[in-house]
């Protein structure tokens, strides 16, 4: 095993930032409560345009109408948001000078009204002010925002636990984002009702998310080995790297994906399941919104910009696309064999909870077993069969690589540094999974 290169100034210390988390059966219909306690009197409800017709958009207007709370909704999030789908957002949000704000829907909902929020409450900075660097200028977050209430429809994303908003930068054509602990929801109301409406698809893709932050957040490279040091503690960024408080929300939710995630997919009626994968969702969240994600998070953003025909099944929407969870999972196998040569005792651990036995593995095969033992998981769950199912070649591979090499918020959280050439390798690893 290489030993990892000694780096001058690196961090000394992390920091656990989450939002106020309520859980239970129903809680939705406390949140016109919560409004009136916040005294809001002008609030934006945010949501897409195929949840405005579902029960739980249905769940929070009850709530506002209920106790008197006067809203404002926006229905024009785009699944999968552009920077110009964050714009118009933003242009609602300015225009109707909230008090408050409530997203219902999955991380394309709650992503858009932390800007939307963000950009009203800083309405003279441009858009790019706080885009991570190297696409925009990384600024850190200094106004006060209003407060925001996520209640999460689907088990994946972790967003309404985490100060992180992604969006597609289409002039680029790849995924960039927002990252302040600043953004972060003021409450996340996980109602597990709200999964009962979830369709196969996307219970599984959401569900890959999970998995993928679990797994990322664990390998990633430990706090105090991340440089530079900030020069003061604003600059501290949201991930910071794998640390002892993360480690265990990490590990915590990858127990239950094991245990979970195949019964919320092929049953839509295992309310247990359903109900444990949304907390599951919020306990990952946890873990990466301060420890970070790497390697599938971002090379996944090229593969969800570039996409081409694509249509996933369940999935309402008027425009190609790769749910976000697909376009992460899918280089997982080549993603762990690769990074297990740095911490090879994690990556077993990590095969191990997912079901494989590792009575004889040796610590050099981590790698190999994590991924074999990945690979069967999406097997056994008919993902498909790696990035030439979804419409990418090899010849896509120089494009992908390209896309990736901004994302370096997250990249550089790998554990194993990597070259372009490693990357090609990995995207070519990836287009055949079985």
């Amino acid at each position: 095993v290489p030993e990892q290169p000694t780096l001058g100034n690196t961090d000394y210390a992390f920091e656990m930032a989450i939002s106020n988390i309520r859980y239970g059966e129903g809680v939705t219909k406390e949140i016109g409560m919560d409004l009136q306690n916040l005294g809001a009197r002008r609030v934006c409800l945010m949501t897409d345009k195929n949840l405005s017709q579902l029960p739980p958009v249905n769940a929070v207007l009850n709530s506002l109408a209920k106790y008197g709370i006067n809203f404002q909704m926006y229905d024009n999030v785009r699944v999968e948001p552009t920077d110009q789908s964050f714009l118009d957002a933003i242009k609602f949000a300015k225009k109707g000078e909230f008090d408050a704000y409530v997203a219902v829907g999955g991380g394309s909902v709650i992503d858009t009204c932390k800007a939307a929020n963000l950009y009203a409450s800083s309405p003279t900075s441009d858009f790019l002010d706080y885009v991570n660097a190297p696409i925009g200028k990384g600024k850190p977050v200094t106004v006060p925002l209003k407060p925001l209430i996520a209640v999460p429809t689907t088990a994946g994303t972790g967003s309404e636990t985490t100060g992180v908003a992604i969006f597609d930068f289409k002039e680029l054509k790849v995924k960039t984002g927002i990252a302040s602990r600043a953004i972060k929801p003021t409450l996340g109301i996980v109602d597990p009702l709200h999964t009962l409406s979830m369709p196969e698809r996307i219970v599984a893709n959401s569900g890959f998310d999970v998995l993928c932050h679990a797994l990322e957040s664990y390998t990633a490279l430990p706090y105090n080995m991340r440089s530079p040091c900030p020069s003061n503690p604003v600059n501290r960024p949201a991930y910071q790297g794998s640390n002892p408080i993360s480690d265990v929300w990490a590990l915590h939710a990858l127990r239950i994906v094991a245990k979970y995630l195949k019964r919320a997919i092929r049953n839509p009626e295992d309310r247990e399941a359903r109900a444990k994968m949304h907390l599951a969702s919020a306990f990952a969240g946890i873990g990466f919104g301060n420890a970070g994600v790497h390697l599938c998070h971002g090379m996944s953003y090229p593969i969800s910009g570039l996409v081409k025909t694509y249509k996933p099944k369940d999935y309402n929407v008027d425009h190609s696309l790769v749910p976000h969870g697909l376009s992460v999972v899918l280089t997982s196998p080549a993603v762990f064999a690769f990074t297990a040569q740095i911490h090879p005792e994690r990556h077993l651990e990590a095969a191990e909870i997912l079901g494989a036995d590792i009575r004889t593995a040796r610590i050099k095969d981590a790698g190999f077993v994590l991924a074999d033992t990945l690979r069967k998981f999406l097997f056994d769950l008919n993902v498909d069969d790696g990035l030439a199912a979804i419409g990418y070649s090899k010849a896509d591979i120089p494009a992908l690589v390209k896309g990736t090499l901004p994302q370096e918020r997250v990249t550089k959280l790998s554990p194993r540094p990597q070259t372009e050439e490693d990357l090609s390798a990995l995207f070519e690893a990836s287009m055949k999974l079985y």
